[in-house]
C-alpha cells in the first residue's frame, strides 16, 4: 500500500491512480461492464487487491439501481426449518455475489408486517423471500402492493404464483405409507400449530395416506413443535396405549415422545415405533436413531434465489416443489398389536 493511502480508508480514485486508468474504468471493472479488456480487469483487480479496496455498497447501489441485496422476511425464524431455509438463501446468494437483509416480523402482529417490509424495501433490495409458515401472515401481505420480484416458501396453495416448496404432503405420506408397510394400524399424529401452513400439510399428507389404505383415524392431536410437548402428549398417550406408531410433525416433538415412551418402561421401536419430519443434525444422534423425513434446505435456498435472480449461466431451470426423502433409521420397526 502506498504512503498516500496509508491510514486511511483507499476510495476508488486511489485505485485508478495506481492502476493509471480512469475511475470511470475502475467503476465499470466494479459492475463487470463488458467493454473492459481483460488485461485491464485484472491490473485493476490486482491494484483493489493490494489496497484491500471495497466498493462502497450504497454509493454503487446509487449510481447502478441495483442493491445486489436480497431482503428476507421471515415469521419464524427460531425454529428449524426457517433457520435452515435463511442459511440456506444466504449461502446460495453469496455465490451469486449478492447479500442477504433478514427482518423478523411477529406474525401475531398485522403492523409489524407492513414496517418490516418498508425496512427491507428501503435498502433497495432486488428480489424479496418471504418465510411465513403462518397463514394470517399471507392475508396480510396480500394487501399490500409489491413491486418487486419475490417468492414465498411453503406456501403452493396460499400464494401459487409465487411459491417455492418441499412437498410436505407428499413428506407426510412417505412417513404414514413407511408405518403402514411395517405393519402398523393404530397410528396416531402429532401435528403442529393449526396455523402453520406446513402443519396443515402434514396433516393432509397423514390423512390422505391412511385414507388410501382404508384405515381408520384418530383426530391428530395439535402440537407447538417442542420437544416438551412431544413429552407430555407421550404421557397422555400411553395412559390408554391403543397405537403402536406415531407420524410426529417435527423431530423435535418426536424426541419428546421417545422420552416419554421410555419414561413408561416401554420400548422404542419395540413396543411403539416413532416417525419425525425435517432430519435436524441432532436426529441421527437420538436414542434410538430416528426416522423422519429430510427436506434440501440447501436445494431450496438455490432454487429460491434462481427464481429471484435467474438461474446461474449453465443452470437449467428447475421446478418449484422439491420431493423431500424418507431417512429410516432406528425408531420404527414391525408393527406389535397394542
Amino acid at each position: 500500500m502506498s504512503d498516500e493511502v496509508a491510514g486511511r480508508r483507499p476510495s476508488i480514485r486511489d485505485v485508478a491512480r495506481l492502476a493509471d486508468v480512469s475511475h470511470q474504468t475502475v467503476s465499470r471493472v466494479i459492475n463487470n461492464h463488458p467493454s473492459i479488456r481483460p488485461e485491464t480487469r485484472e491490473r485493476v483487480q490486482t491494484v483493489m487487491a493490494q489496497l484491500q479496496y471495497r466498493p462502497n455498497r450504497a454509493a454503487r447501489a446509487l449510481v447502478t439501481s441495483r442493491s445486489q441485496t436480497i431482503g428476507i422476511l421471515s415469521a419464524s425464524s427460531t425454529q428449524y426449518g426457517p433457520a435452515s431455509s435463511i442459511a440456506a438463501i444466504e449461502e446460495a446468494a453469496r455465490a451469486r455475489g449478492y447479500w442477504v437483509s433478514t427482518a423478523n416480523i411477529a406474525p401475531q402482529d398485522p403492523a409489524s408486517i407492513p414496517e418490516g417490509l418498508a425496512h427491507l424495501t428501503a435498502q433497495s433490495i432486488e428480489g424479496l423471500v418471504v418465510i411465513a409458515p403462518q397463514a394470517r401472515v399471507f392475508r396480510a401481505l396480500a394487501a399490500q402492493q409489491l413491486d418487486i420480484p419475490y417468492v414465498t416458501l411453503q406456501s403452493a396453495e396460499v400464494d401459487p404464483q409465487h411459491a417455492l416448496s418441499v412437498d410436505q404432503i407428499a413428506g407426510a405420506r412417505l412417513a404414514t405409507r413407511h408405518l403402514i408397510e411395517l405393519g402398523h394400524r393404530q397410528i396416531y399424529h402429532l401435528a403442529g400449530p393449526q396455523d402453520w401452513i406446513e402443519a396443515e400439510a402434514r396433516m393432509r399428507g397423514f390423512l390422505e395416506e391412511m385414507s388410501a389404505n382404508d384405515i381408520p383415524t384418530t383426530a391428530p392431536i395439535l402440537g407447538d413443535w417442542t420437544a416438551e410437548f412431544g413429552y407430555y402428549a407421550g404421557r397422555e398417550l400411553l395412559q390408554v396405549r391403543d397405537f403402536t406408531a406415531v407420524f410426529s410433525s417435527n423431530d423435535q416433538m418426536a424426541l419428546g415422545l421417545i422420552h416419554a415412551v421410555r419414561d413408561e418402561g416401554l420400548d422404542v421401536p419395540g413396543d411403539v415405533s416413532i416417525v419425525g419430519f425435517d432430519d435436524i443434525p441432532e436426529a441421527a444422534h437420538f436414542w434410538p436413531p430416528l426416522t423422519t423425513v429430510r427436506q434440501d434446505f440447501a436445494e431450496l435456498g438455490r432454487r429460491c434465489v434462481d427464481l429471484l435472480l435467474g438461474p446461474a449461466e449453465g443452470i437449467e431451470p428447475a421446478p418449484g416443489t422439491i420431493v423431500p426423502e424418507l431417512v429410516v433409521r432406528g425408531s420404527t420397526g414391525p408393527a406389535h398389536r397394542a
